[in-house]
């Protein structure tokens, strides 16, 4: 045992030594062509409490500590937007003790961000789904940062996209009744734009990369009208231990792919 020890701490302390270097030479090589909107689905926390034999919870409150230093990165690269997927509308079914802590944790989170008024925090998601106090939060952190002039951040909680969109027709059917339009004169002057212009995210860039940890290769929901011309890259590491270097990683992956836009 004292030998294996002995290993592991030689191991830790070559990647001490050889990551910080490894970084900076991928850092300096990244081409000019960086994305302006990344969206991040932080999957992974569950199996990586697992696998550490540690509670759910706990897994939970790891992804939450690696918030911060992701979006360091971002602000190291230029990146101007970033989307954080960290509660779906399916995970609001899960048992009550265990989604309690975690909307707990990620209000938490949410409210650490704000305190710094280094970003713009940007909600995005059902609120009205969530707990009451939650919610409130969450929109007084939006509130407490809409002034600070740093990259602007969406925080996905209660986000489902078929959601987002069904919203998006609603808000978009209600604001013709109030004008007047009839359903025949909306229907032949329709198109998408009338439908970006009403999503949780209008006004902002679609997402050029959309990054998932966990080795998991699918949306699952994640921005589906934003995501139609992403490039994405999918991460093996789970959330808790997703480092500089991955995120490094999936930005030179998208800065050497040519982009076809969908064609």
């Amino acid at each position: 045992m004292t030998y294996d020890r002995g290993v592991a701490d030689w191991k830790r302390g070559i990647r001490s030594v050889l990551y910080p270097a490894y970084e900076a030479r991928v850092l300096r090589r990244l081409p000019g062509s960086l994305p302006q909107h990344v969206g991040v689905m932080l999957d992974g926390n569950r199996r990586w409490a697992k696998a550490v034999g540690r509670d759910t919870s706990q897994g939970h409150q790891a992804g939450a500590a690696n918030i911060e230093p992701l979006l360091g990165w971002c602000d190291e690269v230029g990146i101007e937007v970033v989307t954080l997927w960290l509660l779906s509308t399916d995970n609001l079914n899960r048992p009550a003790a265990e989604l309690e802590p975690l909307l707990a944790i990620i209000a938490d989170a949410v409210d650490s961000l704000a305190d710094q008024r280094r970003w713009r925090l940007h909600p995005v998601g059902a609120l009205d789904l969530l707990p009451d106090d939650v919610a409130r939060r969450l929109k007084a952190a939006a509130e407490a940062t809409a002034d600070v002039d740093g990259m602007l951040v969406n925080v996905a909680v209660g986000y489902g996209g078929r959601r987002e969109i069904a919203d998006a027709v609603r808000s978009l059917l209600h604001e013709h009744a109030a004008m007047g339009t009839s359903l025949e004169e909306l229907a032949q002057i329709l198109d998408v734009e009338h439908i970006a212009d009403h999503l949780y995210t209008k006004g902002q860039p679609d997402p050029d990369l959309v990054i998932r940890t966990s080795g998991e290769q699918r949306l699952g929901g994640f921005l589906l009208w934003q995501s139609a011309k992403s490039e994405f890259y999918f991460c093996e590491a789970y959330w808790p231990d997703f480092r500089r270097v991955d995120f490094l990683r999936a930005i030179r992956a998208y800065a050497q792919r040519e982009r076809r836009f969908g064609s």
